[in-house]
């Protein structure tokens, strides 16, 4: 087994190698407007690193957000590109997942809260009774808003960390997303025989580039 996984969701952009047991290269790069220009170099990066060919991989895990549309949408179409080109599977990773999988290895156990920055006041968040066990779906909502139980948990993430009149119990790590928490969650379903999401985005709320209502009627005179 070969893993590549990358996620683009959040300001990390970030790849990895695992091998089923370990990860063997990560490189991550906090930057939320170039996300296009970085992943790609950051995948040549741990291939290089160690020692591997693209060649080599046996499927792709992709963080599937929720996270805004610009971001996201350029780890879902590289990830479907190079599970094209190398005939192997993209598995299809909720982004607050991994980060609930990476407090685990930094030794935070159930209950506990993963949210991170949705822009606009909001956090996309879900609730976790373990690191590989989700109990809410994803949603966005303004931190203000979440049920007082969900904010009274621990509670790990970027979004955590930007509103912490909200989020009391913040804990530092992970503080941003890690392709090599995502592929070790994906190595160990995997092991499980457990399904993955579909490789497609979650948004959970409309892009912020709309159509315009209406255009200026031009005649010729």
């Amino acid at each position: 087994m070969l893993l590549l996984a990358f996620d683009t969701a959040t300001p990390a952009v970030t790849a990895a190698l695992h091998d089923g047991e370990r990860v063997l290269a990560e490189s991550t790069v906090i930057d939320a407007r170039r996300h296009g220009e970085l992943l790609v170099p950051a995948v040549d990066r741990v291939l290089s690193t160690a020692g591997r060919a693209l060649a080599d991989v046996t499927g792709v895990v992709v963080g599937v957000g929720p996270g805004p549309y610009t971001g996201l949408r350029v780890g879902l179409v590289t990830a479907a590109s190079f599970g094209d080109a190398l005939g192997v599977p993209v598995h299809g990773v909720c982004t607050l997942d991994g980060l609930a999988w990476a407090a685990g290895e930094a030794g935070l156990e159930g209950p506990f809260t993963v949210a991170t920055d949705a822009r606009r006041k909001e956090v996309y968040w879900a609730c976790y009774d373990g690191p590989a066990v989700r109990v809410t779906e994803p949603a966005v909502n303004r931190p203000a808003d979440l049920p007082a139980d969900v904010l009274a948990q621990p509670a790990v993430g970027a979004g955590a960390a930007l509103y912490p009149d909200a989020f009391t119990d913040r804990r530092p790590d992970p503080a941003h997303q890690s392709a090599g928490s995502l592929g070790a969650l994906a190595a160990h379903r995997l092991a499980a025989g457990e399904a993955f999401a579909p490789a497609l985005p979650l948004y959970l709320r409309r892009p912020d580039a709309q159509v315009p209502a209406g255009y200026k009627a031009v005649l010729p005179t």
